[in-house]
């Protein structure tokens, strides 16, 4: 009788552990999936702002250019 009680609370003892590193998977899952939410919000307002640096810089260079050929 003490093997099948032993095997039964072994198997309830790996269970709960599975289920613990469940849940920190499941949390640590969470928290990349807002860093990677986050970096993707700070690339694009990165790319919006060198898109407007190169329009700006392109403007003054045409504005150099058509002044040179005056």
């Amino acid at each position: 009788m003490l093997w099948p009680m032993l095997a039964i609370a072994l198997g309830f003892v790996g269970i709960a552990v599975l289920g613990v590193c469940a849940v920190r998977v499941f949390v640590e899952a969470e928290r990349l999936g807002r860093q990677v939410s986050e970096s993707t919000r700070r690339i694009s307002r990165a790319a919006e702002d060198l898109e407007r640096a190169a329009t700006s810089a392109a403007g003054a260079v045409g504005a150099s250019a058509a002044a040179d050929r005056i």
